[in-house]
């Protein structure tokens, strides 16, 4: 397979310091594909979990130089921190080797459409009324990748596909499935009073597109659990690339995750419980 590409990528939610990174297949990624413009929607390095240990490998060096040589390269590269690394938003309005360091960001697609970019961790009331509580969760959301990576080695073992155990808690427990949908929403009440067409964030580890109360909300997911990341295509159209664990792109079908170029935008659709 050649290399790919692409008008725009937005990634997120690497957590480079953490053993839960999956540093190799996000590296294969970055080799395998170019870009106009990289954004890096927060969370790339976990600077909340360095605090505790640090798990720094040579392939975590390695994620950051590709970074930087794209950015070498000519490829504009836009860094939007998030509640793992928010203490680079010290930095905003900064440029360190080519990396512009914003707190947002307006994506204008090829088809002229406008979208807010942002992490997403401005919507997470939890978070922000909550800290003692996120705290915890977040300590027993590393407890559940533990548990997740030894269970797949297993499944690796008996010729089985990956599956994300804390994915599937996440649709299925109702309070995290209402958490996600009350995020969601929040960031498309945003959108809208911003008048833009759509949202692209991460944050929350659920990579998706879709029509939400008027406007495109998409998550371009996390390179933990999922190996994901959003492109555009150079006619403005958004999909998610699956990098899989045997490191070969699936692209997701047109059916379900893909947004074509010219869609119209901001009418409101009905979306079921």
């Amino acid at each position: 397979m050649g290399v790919l590409h692409y008008r725009s990528i937005f990634i997120s939610d690497v957590h480079l310091g953490t053993r839960h990174c999956r540093a190799n297949y996000l590296l294969d990624f970055l080799a395998s594909t170019e870009c106009e413009q990289l954004y890096l929607v927060g969370d790339i390095i976990d600077l909340w979990a360095m605090r505790r240990a640090i798990y720094w490998t040579a392939e975590h060096t390695a994620v950051v130089q590709a970074i930087l040589d794209k950015a070498r390269a000519g490829t504009r590269v836009i860094y939007i921190p998030g509640n793992h690394d928010e203490w680079l938003r010290e930095f905003v309005g900064s440029c360190f080797h080519g990396v512009e360091i914003e707190p947002n960001a307006t994506h204008t697609t090829a088809d002229g459409r406008r979208f807010f970019v942002s992490h997403g961790d401005e919507f997470d009331a939890l978070l922000r009324h909550e800290g003692l509580l996120h705290l915890v969760g977040d300590s027993a959301y590393g407890l559940l990748l533990a548990v997740n990576r030894w269970y797949n080695r297993l499944r690796r073992r008996l010729g089985r596909p990956y599956w994300s155990l804390s994915a599937y808690l996440k649709t299925r427990v109702g309070r995290a499935a209402e958490y996600m949908r009350r995020f969601e929403r929040a960031a498309a009440r945003e959108t809208r009073r911003r008048e833009a067409d759509g949202y692209i964030c991460g944050h929350i580890h659920k990579a998706g597109i879709e029509r939400l109360d008027g406007v495109v909300y998409c998550n371009d997911g996390d390179w933990v659990e999922h190996c994901t990341g959003l492109v555009e295509d150079f006619d403005g159209s958004l999909h998610l690339l699956h990098w899989a664990d045997h490191k070969r792109v699936e692209a997701v079908s047109a059916g379900q995750d893909v947004v074509p170029a010219g869609l119209p935008l901001l009418v409101p659709q009905p979306r079921g419980p």
